[in-house]
């Protein structure tokens, strides 16, 4: 059996403009965010899609409703989607990392798998979670496309996950807000068809 899981960055946020670190702060999208969704939801009103999971933070369940809007479809939280909790990081911007936790930042930058900031997850726990929600989710939908919306930290990180290739490799899998990322599942395995799309939004 054969199924594909389009996974997807939710759009642009308030924040995400700012440069500053969501986590689980629940930031909605901004305008050009909402026309970021608008764009996907008309690039993949032609694929049929079985079902649609969310995070459960706005910024993703907003983007994950705009996309369902044509296939008639409701959206279903999958918590496990959620982004990393960044703890004492959430809410600050790249140069209050570099002032307030210098040692830290060079390890996000450098060795993304080994960061473990104060009060937040790790990138093992993200993955861990983030896998096991999509083996759930596809037991469910064993043929056929659906589609997840979650976050970039989420994203790399799953994406390592189901490939089988350590978190040192994270950063090969960055995301654009709305970026489509398609894996095919036959059987036990995974292949990534597609990666960091963002065709949709021609302007960029």
């Amino acid at each position: 059996m054969t199924s594909r899981l389009i996974i997807i960055r939710h759009g642009m946020t308030y924040w995400n403009n700012e440069s500053r670190y969501q986590g689980h702060t629940d930031i909605e999208l901004n305008p050009e965010g909402i026309e970021q969704a608008l764009a996907l939801q008309h690039r993949l009103a032609g694929t049929k899609l079985e079902a649609i999971y969310s995070s459960d933070l706005s910024r993703a369940y907003k983007t994950a409703e705009i996309i369902a809007q044509p296939h008639g479809l409701k959206v279903s939280i999958a918590p496990g989607l959620k982004e990393i909790n960044f703890g004492a990081w959430e809410g600050l911007r790249y140069q209050d990392l570099l002032r307030d936790y210098p040692e830290q930042l060079q390890v996000w930058l450098e060795k993304p798998h080994d960061l473990d900031v104060p009060q937040g997850e790790t990138f093992p726990q993200v993955r861990d979670r983030a896998v096991a929600e999509v083996h759930k989710i596809l037991l469910q939908h064993q043929i056929g496309n659906v589609a997840i919306v979650t976050h970039g930290g989420t994203i790399a990180a799953l994406i390592c996950g189901l490939l089988g290739e350590p978190l040192s490799c994270m950063w090969q899998y960055k995301q654009k807000n709305t970026a489509v990322n398609v894996m095919r599942k036959q059987g036990d395995r995974y292949e990534l068809e597609l990666l960091n799309d963002i065709s949709h939004l021609s302007k960029e």
